[in-house]
């Protein structure tokens, strides 16, 4: 598995890199080694240094932070999910567009898994690849819910706002 770094508004990210694709990506916050670490245990996967590999999903990253991107073309590693993650997940990834989001319930709903909605939030939880796969998108039908990624729910108010889902603050910027 292949790591790199991207500088965002929110953080320093890793994205971890298989030859299948994106297995992994988190922001780091001072926690590079553990995260690395995990990654590469639980696929039991050494690490190599290919920058080749990681440098299309930085840039994509990096084009997303920066406004420029919104939809994401690298290819995803979905081995860190259960099959009913993956449902769950992978009906996210391809059914809710930048700027778009679903509440719990709604996702519960389309992914066909018979997951109830209080549980899809535990598989949003779980995405070992936010952003790329948009967990940020999944709302509590009264509010934002929760986000266990970056710092928390102002993440997620930063990247619903970036994609222009929630209207920008006084201090957005």
């Amino acid at each position: 598995m292949a790591f790199g770094n991207v500088p965002t508004p929110l953080g320093d990210m890793l994205a971890a890199v298989t030859e299948d694709g994106v297995a992994g990506v988190g922001w780091s916050h001072g926690r590079e080694e553990r995260l690395r670490e995990r990654l590469l245990t639980r696929l039991g996967l050494a690490e190599v240094g290919d920058p080749a590999r990681t440098a299309p999903v930085l840039d994509e990253l990096a084009r997303y932070y920066a406004g420029e991107l919104r939809v994401f073309g690298s290819p995803v590693d979905w081995r860190l999910t259960t099959p009913v993650q993956r449902r769950v997940l992978g009906t996210l990834y391809e059914t809710v567009g930048y700027g778009e989001a679903v509440t719990y319930g709604e996702l519960a709903a389309r992914s066909g898994t018979g997951v109830p909605a209080r549980a899809i939030g535990s598989i949003m939880g779980a995405n070992p690849i936010p952003v790329i796969v948009p967990c940020h998108r999944v709302v509590a039908g009264n509010g934002l819910g929760g986000f266990s990624g970056g710092e928390g729910v102002e993440s997620k108010r930063w990247l619903l706002t970036l994609e222009g889902y929630l209207q920008p603050m006084l201090d957005w910027g």
